[in-house]
């Protein structure tokens, strides 16, 4: 098989990203009962374990009332998505659509756009988040934030009954099945202890900017701690 412009894109940035940077965070909202979805829910499964990319896919729910129910939508996805538009200057919210670093978007599956996308964004971050087991350590950094801490299903397999997917038999990635809040950060640097990992689902530890009104801003440092 031959590899994907993404693929080879995200091979030169592997070779040129610098040693002392937080991954680059990719998240995708996407929705099982979107026809237009599965080429970017593929684009995730290219990135999904990339050690310079943490991958984040978050179900919305606002597909569902056209015949088939995500099984892993959640209403606050769409809402972070809802808030994410806001923050963008933008009264619309689609499927599929990439947010890179907290201020990018990409949007339907386009490789090309997205690789470059992650490409300026590789860098970006400097290495503030480390993690040892349940232990996380941040490092200081001027503004600070809000650290958060997403539960992660590797992969899944899905046979869609209903709906504009109606047949597929369909693997999603890096697939987001809790948030949890861990707090308000003031930029000093400290370590922390973290909540136990659930059964089968990874964790990853973003730090993000919050705008004015709470809607989510840059990406500050990312770590998957499993």
């Amino acid at each position: 098989m031959r590899p994907t412009l993404l693929a080879l894109a995200l091979a030169a940035l592997a070779g040129a990203a610098p040693a002392l940077a937080d991954p680059v965070v990719v998240e995708l909202f996407t929705s099982q009962g979107c026809s237009s979805c599965p080429p970017a829910d593929a684009l995730m499964g290219e990135i999904a374990d990339r050690d310079d990319v943490v991958a984040l896919a978050f179900h919305v729910d606002y597909w569902d009332w056209i015949g088939w129910a995500d099984t892993f939508a959640d209403p606050a996805f769409s809402d972070r998505q809802r808030a994410y538009a806001a923050a963008f200057d933008s009264n619309m919210v689609f499927t599929p659509q990439f947010v890179i670093g907290g201020s990018d978007t990409v949007a339907g599956p386009d490789g090309m756009g997205l690789a470059d996308t992650i490409v300026a964004h590789s860098g970006a971050t400097p290495d503030l988040l480390s993690a040892e087991g349940d232990r996380l350590t941040v490092q200081p950094a001027e503004g600070g934030g809000r650290l958060t801490l997403y539960e992660v299903r590797p992969s899944a397999e899905v046979a869609i009954l209903h709906g504009e997917n109606a047949g597929r038999d369909m693997t999603y990635h890096r697939i987001v099945r809790g948030i949890v809040d861990l707090g308000a950060w003031d930029g000093e640097g400290g370590t922390m202890d973290l909540p136990p990992a659930r059964d089968g689902l990874a964790r990853v530890v973003v730090a993000q900017a919050v705008g004015p009104d709470g809607a989510p801003g840059a990406v500050l440092g990312a770590v998957a701690v499993d």
